[in-house]
């Protein structure tokens, strides 16, 4: 069952981010980058300075294509990024858990020995330690519930 649930949620979001890629690649550059174009300064004949102008052209031209390749990487990545922090709250909430199932059996021990020691010590630390990441492990999986809830 939960696994249908992340191949489902893991292929809504591949439609999606392929759907993304394609009108990001069909469409023109919007936005702050979308600047008016401006000639470079021609540099005079027989200037010191010629190599250094097209290098900087160069550069700016790098910048902006580097610019336009992280935003569309972005935007594909975008519907990955929240199952992945679903996914990550989830795996998070088991690893906060495992501890519970590994201190219940102590616990169990140390409540049925209570009447017959004066050794209260262990009750009361393995207790508060089990309801530590009792609150950890089940807060986890409520974040990654209302996170898939959100859309």
């Amino acid at each position: 069952m939960r696994a249908r649930r992340i191949g489902r949620a893991l292929g809504i979001a591949v439609r999606v981010a392929g759907r993304i890629a394609g009108q990001r690649v069909t469409a023109p550059a919007q936005g702050s980058s979308a600047r008016p174009y401006v000639h470079p300064a021609v540099p005079v004949a027989g200037s010191r300075n010629r190599n250094l102008d097209a290098g900087q052209a160069a550069a700016r031209a790098t910048v902006q294509a580097g610019r336009s390749v992280s935003r569309g990487v972005g935007g594909f990545f975008a519907p990955f990024r929240r199952v992945g922090g679903i996914l990550w709250l989830e795996v998070t909430g088991v690893f906060f858990l495992l501890p519970v199932v590994v201190f219940a059996p102590a616990l169990w021990r140390a409540i049925l020995a209570y009447p017959h020691t004066s050794d209260h010590k262990t009750l009361w630390l393995t207790a508060g330690v089990m309801a530590v990441f009792l609150y950890l492990g089940i807060s986890s999986f409520w974040r990654a519930h209302r996170r898939s809830m959100r859309g």
